[in-house]
């Protein structure tokens, strides 16, 4: 079986931000799948994807201060007309990436006790977010 569908997340402000109960209340056709894949997808070049930690906060205000201390804004950047945030975001975007895939068991994803997906926005107002999810499986 295969099943995609575009959704689209809140905005949110510059940070990293656990979004699998809203991803997941966008895909109920999960419930279906004995095994299989999903790929979370991004559509956007200063926004990313990735999986880390779902319980403490405080993981997620560290990944920011890395990924600023990574890439920081004041770089002598070419691509400035966008803002000083843009071409940064770029950058931390093509680190972090733009799909994940979780693979999903018993209508379930299987994901570690400890993780879950996170959007990481790179931009300080980089507005919704647009996902496209593929979910390929049996039933």
């Amino acid at each position: 079986m295969w099943f995609q569908k575009k959704i689209q997340l809140m905005e949110r402000p510059r940070g990293f931000h656990l979004v699998t109960a809203e991803v997941l209340q966008q895909i109920p056709e999960i419930a279906n799948i004995n095994m299989g894949w999903l790929q979370v997808f991004i559509q956007h070049t200063s926004a990313s994807l990735t999986i880390n930690e779902n319980a403490d906060p405080d993981v997620r205000v560290d990944m920011e201060t890395a990924a600023n201390y990574l890439v920081p804004e004041n770089l002598p950047f070419v691509h400035v007309c966008e803002g000083a945030d843009d071409m940064p975001a770029h950058v931390k975007a093509s680190m972090m990436g733009s799909s994940i895939m979780i693979p999903v068991s018993d209508g379930r994803l299987a994901l570690g006790t400890w993780q879950g997906i996170y959007l990481c926005e790179h931009r300080n107002r980089g507005g919704a977010r647009r996902l496209v999810l593929t979910l390929n499986g049996q039933a």
